[in-house]
């Protein structure tokens, strides 16, 4: 009886949180050892937090710092730079926890409660980034809130996260029978390679069948910019193309703004950075005066078509969580994960400069998905090398901290919450804030430099600051689960 009321509780564990994965029971033999061992606290997978708070901690180094080094920023079209891989590494990791925090829901007998905590968390997630993102928080730079909901932002990095997370949730759920529990690590792979290759495969036939063959006509606009002489001005853009991948006239954009209206797209995309657009590229500037009118437009890069691409990130992190948990053997772990990466990276590069299919995060294209999934799996190989062979964890701990706290991370200095908090309480002028000041006084006096102090300001006052935060938290043993 015993026995049975801590297998319920570790099954209830084991489902609370995708991103905080634990090494749960499967056996009676295992639920009885576990239960002699309590009060101890289920064992993390500290290579996967690490990597999860350095992703974290990426975030906010191009959030903060990109507007002065765009080398890091994302690239305003073709092309990879930095913040480019954080969306990837996201949905990486969130494929790779799918395994281990549902593996004891995975039982047949178990289905509806995970299904039900599933939907649960995913509608949490929605919520969450429609309020970061959709427009109704202004932190950190406005002191206002609300949205006008002719004009609501539907799509956004939480928003990109949930689906894949429910998707991938789905799929490892309802494609884990009876029979397969009994398979040895090696048949294991086998079924799990072929689940990828069908869901892969439908997932990318899809997008790559809607953003080639989708006609896209021309489309109309109207500029919503007080700042601007334009503003309301009406500009047509001419396409009446197929197949095309260029700003204006690609299926990703076309069908976002039939589905989700154009009023409801991301105002700021990377393409007004581009040469086209500006004589400060990659830096952002004024526009050129014969920039084309499409520099001024709206585009959604985490929408509905580039949404289905980036599923397939979260599916390569399932296969990687399987491996994790059906091969024993750290080379064998290591074999699978690093050929795997290098596969991945070879196509996804070679794509790009074949000029098949280039590198672009906008549309989510192919040979990205590839390129950063591969990155993803060989950052998170040499994480587990550093610390679950060498055992050099303590090196890592600001990252892991961050990582065990990553919504909470997320929100207060990713999205500004915090910082926005802060400047509520100013002197005399809402631009005399404590935020304002120590960026000005403590970095970029002290340094003569914007760019160098913005980019250490960034590092300490926010990275390493939340870092000991969350240090501080997990001492505590106070998390944000999602």
């Amino acid at each position: 009886m015993a026995t049975a009321q801590y297998s319920g509780r570790r099954k209830a564990a084991a489902a609370e949180d995708p991103a905080n994965l634990r090494a749960a029971p499967t056996t009676d033999e295992e639920a009885g050892k576990a239960e002699q061992e309590m009060p101890r606290r289920s064992k993390r997978v500290a290579a996967l937090d690490i990597f999860r708070g350095l992703t974290v901690a990426m975030m906010i180094l191009v959030d903060g710092a990109g507007g002065e080094w765009p080398v890091i920023g994302h690239a305003p079209w073709n092309g990879c730079n930095l913040a480019d891989f954080v969306m990837p590494f996201f949905l990486f990791i969130v494929g790779m926890a799918v395994p281990l925090a549902l593996k004891v829901e995975q039982r047949m007998h178990n289905q509806v409660l995970a299904v039900k905590r599933v939907v649960f968390r995913t509608i949490k997630l929605l919520f969450w980034g429609l309020i970061l993102q959709g427009g109704y928080s202004h932190a950190p730079d406005e002191l206002t809130y609300g949205v006008d909901m002719k004009h609501i932002r539907w799509c956004g990095i939480l928003q990109r996260i949930a689906l894949a997370y429910l998707v991938v949730a789905f799929l490892e759920i309802f494609s884990k029978t009876s029979e397969a529990q009994e398979l040895t690590p090696v048949g294991w792979s086998i079924v799990l390679l072929k689940i990828i290759r069908i869901f892969g495969a439908c997932f990318l036939v899809i997008y790559l069948a809607t953003l080639y063959a989708t006609y896209v006509p021309d489309w109309t606009f109207t500029l919503h910019n007080t700042n601007s002489v334009d503003n309301g001005k009406v500009f047509t853009i001419v396409c009446g193309v197929r197949g095309r991948l260029d700003p204006p006239c690609n299926a990703v954009g076309y069908i976002d703004r039939q589905v989700l209206g154009i009023n409801h797209l991301y105002q700021h995309p990377a393409w007004k950075r581009s040469k086209v657009c500006t004589y400060a590229s990659p830096h952002e500037g004024p526009f050129r005066k014969d920039a084309p009118p499409w520099c001024l437009a709206p585009f959604e890069p985490e929408g509905i078509l580039s949404s289905i691409s980036s599923i397939l990130s979260a599916i390569i992190g399932v296969h990687y969580g399987h491996v994790l948990i059906h091969m024993k053997s750290h080379l064998e772990r290591l074999k699978h994960w690093v050929l795997m990466g290098f596969a991945l990276i070879f196509l996804g590069i070679l794509l790009h400069f074949t000029h098949a299919i280039p590198l672009n995060k906008q549309l989510y294209s192919f040979s990205y998905v590839c390129t950063t999934a591969g990155a993803a799996g060989l950052v998170f190989s040499l994480f587990y090398i550093l610390v679950d062979i060498l055992h050099l964890r303590v090196l890592f701990l600001p990252f892991e901290w961050i990582g065990m706290n990553a919504m909470l991370v997320f929100v207060m200095a990713a999205e500004g919450i915090f910082e926005g908090f802060l400047n509520g309480w100013y002197f005399e002028s809402p631009n005399n804030t404590l935020v304002y000041w120590i960026k000005k006084h403590i970095f970029v006096k002290v340094w003569h430099s914007t760019r160098a102090g913005v980019l250490l300001y960034v590092i300490f006052a926010q990275i390493l600051f939340w870092a000991l935060v969350a240090g501080v938290l997990h001492r505590l043993r106070i998390y944000w689960k999602m």
